[in-house]
């Protein structure tokens, strides 16, 4: 039996590219979410299936040291210069320990070397998880109300 190590807020956060052997776990960190958070992020599985589908996506899974602890999604468009953070999870038993803002902030840099970056924009339905104070100390400025109750932001690169 191969024990698995629960990552501490010191693990080492990185954005890698799912294959066939991470696709299944990345599938199912969308399990551990609360019902409230289902229903303000798509399944990890329906955001993959649309990647693949959709060409203007990049999507990685967030790891800390070895383990997946969460999924995003970029709307990647250098054409237009639109760069769009179009999905973000972290797994609960991982949440609170600065995976999050770990992974935003590698996304940021991957951005800033896009074409004609300019920001980051995202949107969120607010709940009670302090979403609004997150994205806040990431520096993403509100922007107005982007429809369904959720808030735009950006980020200015």
């Amino acid at each position: 039996m191969i024990e698995v190590l629960t990552p501490t807020a010191d693990a080492c956060v990185s954005l890698r590219e799912i294959t066939v052997d991470t696709v299944t776990r990345v599938i199912h960190l969308y399990d551990t979410l609360s019902e409230d958070q289902q229903k303000s992020v798509a399944s990890n599985a329906e955001s993959i299936a649309q990647a693949h589908y959709l060409r203007k996506t990049w999507m990685r899974a967030i790891f800390a040291n070895e383990t997946p602890v969460g999924f995003l999604m970029l709307h990647d468009d250098p054409s237009r210069g639109e760069y769009f953070l179009w999905r973000l999870m972290i797994a609960v038993p991982h949440q609170h320990k600065g995976f999050g803002r770990q992974a935003v902030a590698l996304l940021t840099d991957y951005v800033r070397t896009r074409p004609n970056a300019c920001y980051l924009c995202a949107s969120y339905v607010s709940l009670d998880s302090g979403l609004d104070t997150f994205y806040e100390k990431l520096g993403f400025e509100p922007t107005g109300e982007a429809g369904h109750g959720e808030k735009a932001i950006r980020l200015s690169l």
